[in-house]
C-alpha cells in the first residue's frame, strides 16, 4: 500500500481534499497557488497529537506537504514544515527536524513573512530544535529575533511571549548564561500566572527553575531553592479546575521525570497515570 493509501485508509475523505470542477485547468499551470486550508490541517493534526499516534499525525503532515509543494502555495509549505519540525523534535528525530527548521526559516523570504509575528514563531520553533540538538548557540540570533519581533507585535500578557522566554531560558542555561535564564523565565511567570488555563506551563517553569538551580549553584547547595520550585510546579498540576486535555496529558508525561529524578516518586506516578489516562480516553 502507498503511502497516499495509508493516509487515506487514516482520514475520512473530506479531512484531506475538497471538491473541485472537473472541467477546471488552473491547476495544470505552474504559476497558479492553490493554497490549502493551514486551520484545518492543522485542527486534524491536535486530533492525533491528542491521541498520541505520532505515526498518525506524521502521515497526515507529509500528506499535506505534498499538496501545499503541488499547489505552488510557499505560505502552505512554511506551516508544514514548522508542524513537521516539531513533530521530529518531540521524536527525537535530529536529522529531519533540524532539515525542517532550516526550510522553515528559508521560507520565511521566499513566503514574503519577513517582520511578522508568524516568522517569529518559525524562528523561535527553529531555534529550539538546534537546541533540543546539541547547538543552543546557533538558535541564539534567531531566539533574539523573535524575541524583538513578539515584544514590538504582542500584548505584554501574550501567552507567545511566555513560551518564547521560556525556551529562549534553556538555550542560556546549557550555554552557562544563568542570570539571563532567571530573568526570562520569571517573566514568563509573570504572564502565565495569569493567564487562564496557564497553569501547566506555569508548572514546566518553575521546574525549569530547579534545574536552572541546579546547573547554577549544584544540588546540594540549592536544595531548598529546588524544594520550592518543585512545591509550586505540584501545586499548579494539580490545582482544582484545570482542563485535563491532551495537552495537559502532554506536560503531565514531561513533567514526571523531573519530579523522579528529584526524588518525588509519589507525583511522578501520578502525572504517569494522569497522562496515560486521558491519551486513553482520546484512543
Amino acid at each position: 500500500m502507498s503511502e497516499k493509501d495509508l493516509v487515506n485508509a487514516e482520514m475520512d475523505v473530506t479531512d484531506y481534499t475538497d471538491p473541485q470542477c472537473p472541467f477546471c485547468t488552473d491547476a495544470y499551470k505552474s504559476d497558479v497557488v492553490k493554497p490549502i486550508d493551514v486551520p484545518r490541517v492543522i485542527a486534524k493534526l491536535d486530533e492525533h497529537l491528542g491521541r498520541n499516534d505520532y505515526a498518525s499525525a506524521e502521515r497526515h503532515l507529509k500528506y499535506w506537504e505534498a499538496e501545499a509543494k503541488q499547489g505552488n502555495d510557499l505560505r502552505g509549505e512554511f506551516s508544514l514544515s514548522e508542524e513537521l519540525m516539531g513533530l521530529y523534535r518531540k521524536l527525537g528525530r535530529k536529522e529531519e527536524a533540524v532539515s525542517y527548521a532550516e526550510k522553515a526559516v528559508h521560507y520565511i523570504d521566499l513566503a514574503d513573512l519577513k517582520g511578522t509575528v508568524g516568522a517569529a514563531t518559525a524562528m523561535l520553533n527553529a531555534a529550539t530544535v538546534y537546541k533540543a540538538f546539541g547547538t543552543p548557540e546557533r538558535g541564539i540570533p534567531l531566539f533574539e529575533e523573535a524575541r524583538r519581533i513578539y515584544e514590538q507585535k504582542l500584548p505584554a500578557e501574550d501567552s507567545r511571549l511566555a513560551g518564547l522566554y521560556n525556551n529562549f531560558a534553556l538555550a542560556l542555561v546549557d550555554l552557562k548564561r544563568f542570570d539571563e535564564a532567571r530573568e526570562l523565565y520569571q517573566k514568563a511567570l509573570g504572564i502565565m500566572l495569569k493567564t487562564e488555563g496557564g497553569e501547566p506551563e506555569a508548572a514546566i517553569t518553575f521546574l525549569n527553575l530547579a534545574s536552572l538551580a541546579e546547573a547554577q549553584y549544584g544540588l546540594e547547595k540549592a536544595e531548598k531553592e529546588i524544594e520550592g520550585h518543585l512545591e509550586h510546579a505540584e501545586f499548579l498540576l494539580k490545582k482544582e479546575g484545570l482542563r485535563k486535555d491532551g495537552n495537559y496529558a502532554f506536560v503531565a508525561e514531561k513533567c514526571a521525570p523531573v519530579f523522579g529524578y528529584y526524588g518525588w516518586f509519589g507525583v511522578e506516578a501520578e502525572l504517569k497515570a494522569e497522562s496515560e489516562r486521558i491519551y486513553g480516553e482520546n484512543r
